[in-house]
């Protein structure tokens, strides 16, 4: 993806690896040049937020913190590749860490929501792709 350039600034994006109940979450990035913030909640997440840079080659480095319904407070890292999809999506695929007391680490994925903002046109296209 070096040759091409990305911006997230208004993309929303939604986890694309099938875990229970987690599909409802959703994370709205933004971007002013290499800068990266961003906001989601939904699934077990209450709240959360992230903070990082965007390389050239569209790939992300940010913190995160979020709280969950239960009241634990989560932080970590992620480092997050994008893959540009057949309909112009972008899907990420994020190595993350977690820190403290709950401390853990894996790789999950995320999606772009389709701009007609339909959940349910989202969870179609998933499976075609």
């Amino acid at each position: 993806m070096s040759t091409l350039t990305l911006n997230y600034d208004g993309r929303r994006f939604s986890p694309s690896d099938g875990v229970p109940g987690e599909g409802s979450r959703v994370a709205v990035y933004r971007q002013d040049g290499d800068l990266l913030w961003g906001e989601f909640s939904g699934g077990r997440v209450r709240r959360g937020a992230l903070a990082g840079n965007c390389a050239p080659d569209g790939t992300l480095d940010f913190a995160y913190s979020m709280v969950f319904e239960g009241g634990e407070i989560v932080s970590g890292r992620c480092h997050s590749t994008p893959t540009l999809l057949a309909d112009g999506r972008i899907r990420l695929r994020e190595e993350w860490e977690r820190y403290g007391a709950g401390a853990s680490h894996g790789v999950s994925s995320i999606e772009e929501i389709p701009a007609n903002g339909a959940q349910q046109e989202h969870s179609r296209n998933r499976e075609e792709v």
